[in-house]
């Protein structure tokens, strides 16, 4: 699974990328959403990587992430492991959560929104998404 978060805020956001932040249910900054992997995917994320963190996340971390921030749909309690077993093959809304994710700004703060290879950055494909995603919960 990938995770996406929203970093850079709703100013002077192109309408395209708007739209497609806006399917994706990232719709405010600093929420987040699971994804498969797959080549459409893929496309998706070099469009919006600008605005977003994404990369793979461990199996542990999804755990900490639906048991913190995982939200009922008309606020009934959620069953963790019911949710982890079919979240590949069922939606999150027949699962009886909701499909995104809100989260604290990081601890710590974020040194820079640069892209990830170019400096100490946060945006586009990051490979310690788990770091930062415990600073977050």
């Amino acid at each position: 699974m990938i995770l996406i978060i929203r970093i850079s805020g709703m100013v002077d956001v192109p309408e395209k990328i708007e739209n497609a932040l806006f399917r994706l249910r990232l719709r405010r900054k600093y929420s987040a959403v699971l994804i498969e992997d797959s080549p459409f995917n893929e496309k998706l994320l070099k469009k919006i990587r600008n605005y977003i963190s994404y990369g793979r996340v461990s199996e542990k971390m999804i755990e900490k992430l639906v048991t913190a921030r995982g939200e009922g749909i008309n606020s009934k309690k959620i069953d963790v492991k019911k949710v982890l077993e079919s979240l590949g093959k069922k939606k999150a809304e027949e699962l009886g959560i909701k499909p995104f994710f809100r989260l604290h700004p990081p601890r710590g703060g974020i040194e820079s929104k640069k892209h990830v290879g170019v400096g100490k950055g946060v945006l586009g494909h990051n490979k310690k998404i788990d770091e930062l995603l415990g600073r977050m919960l």
